[in-house]
């Protein structure tokens, strides 16, 4: 277990700004995790950061514990029963490039999905028409008492870009059994070059962003809206609405602080639900203290 304090997260979020987490928590493996949850005080605020990148930190900083899955829950095996399992800290294109390696089909969608399937289980990330939890067996779960628990979808309220236990609060996902159909390992790999080309072609991957800031509102596309409000390219403090996708926001210089960033987010906010009467919900989550 490393433990590091004061920890810098703008190196640690895809939008590459922010403020310190207090207490950063880098696990070697699930029981060591696991063990270190069982020793903090119950009502210590967690943080649990997979590949950050939805996620900002405000200037002022987070006064808890981050807990850094990415690199230590890491486990991808095929099962006997033929799923796959796959522990927190995996990376989403990973598991799809797994996937397409043990000619299962279905899988390809989490190619574009720049994260780990704790992120992914925690928000029921999808793209292209598909969501994770349509996949999912089961899950495990690790509470603040360091005790692993199995799950299954009963268990949570699951929607569009949402999961929450029904009964309990304090648990983080930490694996997960996904099962994806028979399929051609061959025509699995050529969809997810597919997917990749054209989330190149459509998404400002080159600059630091978190991808999609808000969520699609019922029958329509949050891009959209934004670039009918005229937003596309304006810009705060180092903080700009992409001109290529209008759903990303860039700090291109790599000078914009959390507060820059949140700014943007809320001009949004406030110029479409002036010009078309729509509240865009963020997929984004930002935490911590202003300055």
């Amino acid at each position: 277990m490393e433990i590091r304090y004061d920890e810098p997260m703008a190196k640690h979020v895809s939008w590459r700004a922010g403020g310190p987490v207090a207490r950063a928590c880098f696990p070697r493996d699930l029981d060591d995790l696991a063990a270190f949850l069982a020793s903090l005080r119950h009502d210590e605020p967690l943080l649990v950061v997979g590949l950050g990148s939805n996620l900002l930190i405000r200037d002022g900083g987070f006064d808890g514990t981050a807990i850094f899955t990415h690199g230590a829950l890491n486990a991808l095996r095929m099962e006997a029963d033929g799923t796959i399992y796959a522990e927190a800290g995996v990376a989403t294109p990973k598991l799809a490039r797994f996937a397409a390696n043990h000619n299962l089909s279905g899988a390809e969608f989490l190619a574009g999905i720049p994260g780990t399937v704790g992120g992914a289980l925690a928000m029921n990330a999808g793209c292209y028409g598909d969501e994770i939890w349509h996949h999912v067996e089961r899950v495990v779960m690790l509470n603040r008492r360091g005790d692993l628990i199995e799950r299954t979808s009963a268990d949570f309220a699951i929607g569009y870009r949402h999961v929450g236990l029904k009964r309990a609060c304090d648990e983080l996902f930490v694996a997960a059994w996904l099962r994806f159909e028979q399929g051609d390992a061959e025509k699995a790999r050529a969809r997810i070059r597919a997917l990749l080309e054209k989330r190149i072609a459509r998404q400002p991957l080159q600059l630091p962003n978190a991808g999609s800031v808000f969520r699609n509102p019922p029958g329509d596309y949050a891009a959209r809206l934004i670039e009918a409000a005229g937003l596309k390219g304006i810009e705060i403090d180092g903080a700009r609405v992409s001109e290529k996708h209008a759903n990303f926001i860039v700090n291109p210089a790599g000078r914009a602080t959390a507060a820059a960033i949140e700014s943007l987010i809320g001009r949004i906010e406030a110029e479409v639900k002036e010009r078309f009467g729509v509240a865009l919900k963020r997929e984004v989550r930002i935490l911590g203290a202003r300055h």
